[in-house]
């Protein structure tokens, strides 16, 4: 299989976007649950929404060579 396809690219892309979202939603129902308010919480998610889709995306690159 190749993988520059642009099927193949769209559903990595796909994968990791949701990936990156259950882990930002995991992250705000931790926070919480740990007693932080609704916009500290959205601000813990978010910062994990794009670490998470960073290291993905990194990872996409390493591989795709």
């Amino acid at each position: 299989m190749d993988h520059t396809t642009p099927s193949f690219l769209f559903l990595a892309v796909a994968m990791a976007v949701l990936f990156s979202i259950v882990a930002a939603a995991i992250a705000f129902a931790l926070a919480r649950w740990d007693g932080a308010t609704v916009p500290a919480a959205f601000t813990r998610s978010g910062v994990t929404f794009a670490a998470c889709l960073t290291l993905c995306f990194a990872a996409l690159s390493v591989t795709g060579r």
